[in-house]
C-alpha cells in the first residue's frame, strides 16, 4: 500500500475511525485500525467488539495512490502521529518486514504493523428498506433523552435507550428509575414490522460526535442483534442491549392537580443559583413551593446556610404545590426545551413531576420527587 494525501483530509476521517478504537481493550488488535486502499479511495476501519466504525475517503480526496492494499496499525499511535504533522502532504508507505512509513518533508516515522487476518472480519450489511431520518433529528433525540439512562450495570437495559417504532410512530425513552426522558417523532414511511430495541449509550454518545447538526440524511439499519448507522462517509454499527426495557407508559397520566407555568430562563436561573447551597449527599434537594403567582425555590444546608428565589408563574389549575426535587436532575432536564416556556405538571407532592413544553408535545420529562420528611 502507497499512497499520498493531505494531512487535514487525513486527520478528518482518522477523528472518525478513531472512536472504534477503545484505549481499555486488552485484546491488541482491538486497539489498531484497518486501511484498506482501493482504486475507489481508502476505507478506514475499527472495532472494539461493540462498536464497529467504517469510513471512506473517496480518491478524488487522495493527492495520489501509487499501490493498492490493507494494513493494520496502532490507532493511537497513527492518529496521534498525522494529528501533531503539519497542514501538508503525507506519504504512507507499506514495506518489507510489516512496517508502515510515514514520512513529510521534514519528519519520518516508522510504525510496526500487525497482521491483517488477525483484524475481525466486519460486515457492514444492510437492510433493504431502512429506516430515514435527518441529521439533525437524530442528534435533538439523543441530546433530549441520553442524559437520563442509567450507569449502573446492574441493570443493563436502563443503560441504553429504549427505541420503538410502530406505525410511522418512533418513540424513544431513557430512564435511570430516578428521572425519564421520553420524545417522539413522526417518521416519513411506516415500517412493516414494529420495533423495539435498546441502544447503548456510549454507540449513540460516539454517533453523534461524528454527526454533523444539519439536514442530511442518515440511515437506520436494524437486524436482531444490532444496528448499523448509515451516513454519506460513515458507518457505525453498535450491538444492541439483550433485555426487556420496562414499560414506562403509564407513569405519564393524563391529567394533574397542578399546572404551573414558568419562563424557562428564569426558572433554569433560580434553580441554578438555588443549587450552589445543595450537596451530593443530599442528592442536591431544592424545593420549590408556589402560592398565587409566585413560586419560592429553596435550599437548605444547616452547616453553611440557605437561600430563597422567587420567581413568577402562572397556575392554570389554583393549586398549590410544595415538593422537593434534585436540582441536577431538575436542570438536566428542562435544558432540553426549545422554548420560552415550560409547564410543570403535579399530582401531589409524591408522585412523579411532569416538565412538557407548550408549544411541541414531541418531548416529556419525569423527574421522581425527593422526600424530606
Amino acid at each position: 500500500m502507497k499512497l499520498k494525501i493531505k494531512q487535514n483530509v487525513l486527520m478528518n476521517y482518522l477523528n472518525y475511525a478513531i472512536r472504534g478504537v477503545s484505549s481499555k481493550n486488552l485484546i491488541p488488535i482491538l486497539n489498531c485500525i484497518k486501511f484498506e486502499l482501493t482504486n475507489e479511495g481508502l476505507y478506514l476501519i475499527s472495532t472494539d467488539n461493540e462498536i464497529s466504525i467504517k469510513t471512506f475517503i473517496s480518491s478524488n480526496k487522495i493527492e495520489k495512490i501509487e499501490s493498492l492494499g490493507e494494513i493494520v496499525v496502532s490507532g493511537r499511535f497513527i492518529y496521534d502521529i498525522v494529528k501533531k504533522l503539519p497542514g501538508e502532504i503525507i506519504d504512507l508507505e507499506e514495506v518489507m518486514d510489516s512496517k508502515l512509513y510515514i514520512t513529510t518533508k521534514n519528519s519520518s516515522f516508522t510504525l510496526n504493523c500487525n497482521e491483517v487476518n488477525d483484524f475481525p472480519n466486519i460486515k457492514f450489511e444492510e437492510v433493504e428498506e431502512p429506516i430515514i431520518i435527518n441529521n439533525k433529528m437524530i442528534r435533538n433525540i439523543i441530546n433530549e433523552t441520553i442524559f437520563a439512562t442509567s450507569t449502573q450495570e446492574s441493570r443493563p437495559a436502563l443503560t441504553g435507550l429504549n427505541m420503538k417504532i410502530e406505525n410511522n410512530k418512533m418513540e424513544c425513552t431513557a430512564t435511570d428509575s430516578f428521572r425519564l426522558a421520553k420524545k417522539m417523532i413522526e417518521l416519513d414511511k411506516t415500517v412493516e414490522n414494529n420495533i423495539n430495541i435498546i441502544i447503548p449509550t456510549r454507540s449513540l454518545n460516539e454517533l453523534i460526535k461524528m454527526v454533523e447538526d444539519n439536514d442530511e440524511k442518515i440511515e437506520l439499519h436494524i437486524f436482531e442483534n444490532k444496528v448499523l448507522f448509515k451516513s454519506e462517509n460513515i458507518m457505525l454499527i453498535s450491538s444492541l442491549i439483550n433485555g426487556t426495557y420496562p414499560d414506562t407508559s403509564k407513569l405519564i397520566p393524563e391529567s394533574f392537580e397542578t399546572i404551573l407555568s414558568v419562563n424557562l430562563n428564569d426558572y433554569f436561573n433560580a434553580i441554578d443559583r438555588a443549587s450552589l447551597l445543595t450537596n451530593e449527599s443530599d442528592k442536591n434537594t431544592i424545593v420549590l413551593e408556589s402560592n398565587k403567582d409566585e413560586a419560592i425555590i429553596s435550599s437548605n444546608i444547616p452547616e453553611i446556610g440557605n437561600v430563597k428565589e422567587n420567581i413568577k408563574i402562572n397556575n392554570s389549575k389554583s393549586e398549590e404545590i410544595k415538593i422537593a426535587f434534585s436540582s441536577k436532575y431538575m436542570m438536566d432536564a428542562i435544558k432540553t426545551f426549545n422554548s420560552d416556556e415550560i409547564e410543570l405538571c403535579f399530582n401531589g407532592d409524591i408522585k412523579p413531576i411532569i416538565i412538557r413544553s407548550k408549544e411541541d408535545n414531541s418531548l416529556i420529562q419525569l423527574i421522581v420527587p425527593i422526600r424530606t420528611y
